[in-house]
């Protein structure tokens, strides 16, 4: 009986396989992006805008942030609530 099988099981590595007009991951990885868009607006930027973009976004600190301290005061409460409404504490 499981030699009945046997035929099939040569047959199924080939089904796994994706179809031949597909770029393989390997090759996508190593192509040079040419063009990106912003991630502070989302408009198409060159390469070396990206570059120079992304180079600014990493000198500006995590912790200066522009915003006023009571706002930031503000949304650090909402989340605190956030997380006692999710444990199960009742909050009025």
């Amino acid at each position: 009986m499981a030699f009945c099988f046997l035929p099939f099981a040569f047959c199924l590595p080939s089904w796994a396989l994706p179809p031949p007009e597909e770029v393989p991951e390997e090759v996508l990885r190593t192509e040079i992006i040419t063009e990106a868009r912003s991630p502070i607006d989302g408009k198409p930027i060159t390469a070396a805008e990206y570059a120079q973009l992304q180079a600014e976004l990493q000198t500006i600190t995590p912790g200066a942030s522009p915003l006023n301290p009571q706002l930031r005061e503000l949304v650090f409460l909402l989340r605190v609530r956030q997380l006692l409404r999710r444990i199960g504490v009742p909050i009025k």
